[in-house]
């Protein structure tokens, strides 16, 4: 479930990263640049979400994408947006893994 908000947070990143390039003080190689380097960052962390740190360097991830409103102020609402969604989706992920794990213990 996290995995999945990570995924479509590195789509909106990048996308939004075209439109900083007009709505920002950035050159078109620093937004663009930028955007595709955070938006890679996002797709690769979503698989390290299964290794010791992964969701402590998610939760970064979203600090960072909320501070790129600080480039473009529109992006802190985004930023805000996707980070509920990660606080859902952790929260929501970690009570499956421990009914699952309930579940087995009663049936094994």
């Amino acid at each position: 479930m996290a995995a999945t908000v990570l995924v479509f947070e590195a789509m909106v990143v990048f996308f939004a990263s075209l439109v900083a390039k007009d709505l920002s003080g950035l050159s078109t190689a620093q937004a663009v640049g930028g955007g595709a380097a955070l938006a890679v960052v996002l797709l690769l962390s979503s698989g390290l979400l299964g290794r010791a740190g992964g969701y402590w360097f998610g939760s970064l991830l979203q600090v960072a994408v909320v501070a790129t409103g600080l480039f473009v102020p529109t992006m802190i609402g985004v930023g805000l947006l996707f980070a509920g969604l990660w606080v859902a989706a952790v929260v929501i992920g970690t009570r499956i893994e421990r009914e699952r794990a309930g579940v087995e213990d009663v049936g094994g």
